[in-house]
């Protein structure tokens, strides 16, 4: 196994046990809630994590099939990995903060702070570069196999 598929699949486990981790979280808050609900950012922590989870395995599998340099392949997967987890903290914070139900709504707030915009749109752009960049290498890497 390559250090990029272990990789994936260790964030994978990580990301997995994050979504049963908020899934009790989200279930606490909804049954102490008069309307049962949640906070926004409870209930995005958990599905986020759940689905990345599951977007670590399909790295790990074009990682698999990648025919690049192992090198490679592990910043192609670390990329949207250090992505994933960064919005899962994101989320986490909000949560715990109770402080949006939007964090890309203007003023973007974090806690009873602000935060510039010029710092979301940074991360937002190396979040795109960096989680569809990550892929396209592992997809073009496994063009020939998958093509075949």
């Amino acid at each position: 196994m390559t250090d990029a598929v272990q990789l994936a699949q260790l964030s994978c486990g990580g990301f997995f046990l994050a979504g049963l981790a908020t899934g009790v979280w989200k279930y606490r808050a909804m049954i102490t809630d008069a309307e049962g609900l949640a906070p926004a950012y409870v209930d995005i922590c958990h599905r986020a994590s759940l689905m990345y989870a599951f977007a670590c395995l399909v790295l790990a599998e074009f990682a698999r099939l990648s025919a690049w340099p192992p090198g490679v392949n592990l910043a192609a997967v670390a990329l949207p990995v250090i992505f994933f987890a960064a919005a899962v903290a994101t989320y986490a914070v909000h949560g715990v903060l109770r402080d949006t139900d939007n964090q890309l709504r203007r003023p973007h707030r974090l806690g009873s702070g602000r935060v510039h915009g010029g710092v979301i749109s940074l991360f937002i752009h190396a979040l795109i570069l960096g989680e569809i960049g990550g892929f396209l290498v592992l997809l073009t890497g496994s063009a020939d196999k998958l093509l075949g």
